[in-house]
């Protein structure tokens, strides 16, 4: 099945809108841990680009790079939901925002490329930022949720759930 390309452009560029939205607000949260609440916005916004490739994908082939953006947009937001629950932790939680920056930067450099073949779009992630990432979710408990507000609260990441999400992407 092929997906409209009007639909996708619609897509890349409130993405994209979003994605400005998403490095200005982590800028201006930088090493000021009384802002962490922020972190939930953040992961709301970027959890938008997740539903939107994911409700894209559906109409596309199995390695479309979709599928990637919508797995990798959702580590993401588990880590800004994460984030966002830090309490007296302001070195973990400057660390979360600087992977956040490197993170959406990359999610910008995923949609640009959204018409290049998935294995060339793994490339353009870089390992050391994988590894990171990984270090960085080890740091959380069970007791943080990925989710906030009005959801399911008591629904946890799992780590089985991130590995899966790496895998996914090719990690």
């Amino acid at each position: 099945m092929a997906i409209d390309s009007v639909i996708v452009e619609d897509f890349l560029a409130e993405s994209k809108d979003l994605i400005k939205g998403l490095l200005d607000l982590l800028e201006s949260i930088e090493s000021d841990i009384t802002r962490v609440q922020d972190l939930a916005t953040y992961g709301n916004n970027v959890d938008r680009i997740m539903g939107g490739a994911k409700n894209l994908a559906i109409m596309a082939d199995s390695e479309h790079a979709l599928h990637m953006i919508s797995d990798y947009a959702a580590l993401c937001k588990a880590v800004g939901y994460k984030g966002s629950q830090l309490k007296d932790n302001e070195k973990l939680y400057d660390i979360c925002v600087a992977l956040l920056l490197d993170a959406t930067e990359n999610l910008a450099i995923l949609l640009d490329r959204i018409h290049d073949p998935v294995d060339q779009l793994r490339k353009a992630i870089p390992s050391a930022f994988i590894d990171r990432l990984r270090w960085v979710d080890k740091q959380f408990s069970d007791e943080y949720s990925q989710s906030v507000g009005a959801g399911d609260p008591g629904k946890k990441l799992a780590q089985t759930e991130i590995d899966d999400l790496l895998k996914s992407l090719g990690f």
